[in-house]
């Protein structure tokens, strides 16, 4: 696809070159959303003059006056300091196109296009990108991928996205030097949760937290998912026996039943509390689900998870033992299960809760494919909750001198006879 022609006007002394993802994707033959341009040779006052609109605070980054896509002026980056802020930028009309790719993290993100880029012509790339993205590797440029630690979760995440792709020798051990050296300690929550959440919405999810820990950086972002490893599970319920294992298995079914964000968190942190089972207690794990409840929370205080990630992983940390054991349940039972779920307020959350929990159920060795009835069946029985009239219930209570506390246990024991008469009629 060639870029609007609008984007010539005024900018024939300039090079303006597609850079990044947009070339990788097209010479994978992928559909290409978004494009990025860099533009060589520009100041930023003559990008303005010329109707571009700034919007980059550290970096000279610029909006289209009519197709509001990026263009970025060529710039070299230098490490001043610890983490990722610490950055020296220099975009100055005389830094080349070379130059600016090679402060890229990845030799597949370090091509640049021209323009009027066919697909078919020559492209620049310098640090063979092109040779990468056809034998299947994800390689560092340069050493100075080093400077960056975000780098070490974009590579997780790009092999989330390209499962298939293996992770150069030399960059994997960059990346554990750089974790060594204490780089990723000084990450900022926001940015480990952009990239993790990223992540997490890929096609395999596992290979992130797999990378993640294979480079070490996984015991420093998030030690209480690390510890999962190793965790024994009875194999009677886990043919797959390791916790870790299961962990990662529910996320990948979880991409495969193309879950929303929320429920792959969830599916995330719902057994954190197995790692801190007592050894002379294992394979069981007793408890583990307020357990896992505590440090799910734990989880979204420190990087910051928004709101509707945090609750529902904490519905699903809590109860997803519940919800699998549900077709044990009587009416007034899953009336209270619904309960504790909030359920009655918030079924839209509850569908969520009971995606990750089939999820979990199918994301064990063998059970893949097995059905999971509990989550029709609690979906059917909470209509039957919701299908009372709360309102007539509460005004009979009334009638009959109740007040307070005695009128909800009135509606709760109406919710109760709808749901028992329900599975009565299914049975």
């Amino acid at each position: 696809m060639s870029p609007p022609r609008p984007y010539h006007c005024g900018m024939s002394e300039f090079q303006v070159y597609m850079v990044g993802g947009a070339v990788r994707d097209r010479l994978l033959g992928r559909a290409v959303h978004d494009r990025d341009w860099v533009v060589v040779g520009a100041t930023p006052e003559q990008m303005s003059a010329r109707g571009f609109l700034p919007v980059g605070r550290d970096f000279p980054v610029f909006l289209h006056p009519e197709t509001h896509e990026e263009y970025a002026l060529a710039r070299t980056e230098r490490k001043s300091g610890l983490g990722y802020r610490g950055f020296v930028v220099q975009a100055a009309p005389d830094v080349t196109l070379e130059q600016d790719l090679a402060r890229r993290d990845l030799t597949i993100n370090a091509m640049a296009a021209p323009a009027d880029w066919d697909g078919e012509s020559a492209i620049t790339d310098p640090y063979h990108g092109q040779a990468d993205l056809q034998a299947r590797v994800l390689r560092h440029v340069t050493g100075a991928f080093r400077e960056d630690p975000v780098r070490i979760l974009r590579v997780a995440r790009f092999a989330a996205r390209f499962h298939e792709f293996t992770v150069a020798p030399e960059t994997m051990a960059l990346m554990r030097e750089m974790v060594a050296a204490g780089e990723v300690d000084a990450l900022v929550p926001e940015r480990v949760w952009q990239e993790i959440s990223r992540g997490l919405m890929e096609r395999r999810p596992s290979r992130m937290f797999e990378l993640l820990r294979e480079c070490g950086a996984l015991s420093v972002l998030l030690p209480e998912l690390e510890r999962l490893w190793g965790v024994p599970q009875r194999a009677e319920y886990h043919p797959e026996v390791d916790t870790g294992v299961h962990a990662m298995m529910v996320l990948d079914m979880a991409a495969q039943l193309d879950a929303p964000l929320p429920v792959r968190y969830a599916c995330l942190v719902h057994d954190l509390g197995k790692g801190t089972t007592p050894a002379d207690v294992l394979p069981r794990h007793i408890g583990h689900e307020q357990r896992s409840a505590r440090l799910a929370e734990k989880v979204g205080e420190r990087l910051r998870v928004p709101t509707d990630c945090r609750e529902l992983g904490d519905v699903v940390a809590r109860e997803h033992g519940n919800i699998h054991r549900s077709g044990e349940l009587n009416g007034a039972a899953i009336v209270r299960l619904l309960e504790r779920c909030d359920a009655i307020r918030k079924p839209a959350r509850f569908e969520q809760a009971l995606m990750a929990c089939e999820c979990d159920a199918r994301g064990r060795l063998g059970f893949e494919d097995r059905p999971y009835p509990q989550r029709a069946r609690l979906r059917e029985a909470l209509a039957a909750a919701l299908s009372v009239s709360t309102s007539d219930i509460a005004a009979q209570a009334a009638a009959r001198g109740k007040q307070g506390k005695a009128i909800g246990e009135a509606v709760q024991a109406a919710r109760a006879q709808a749901v028992a008469d329900w599975l009565a009629q299914a049975a």
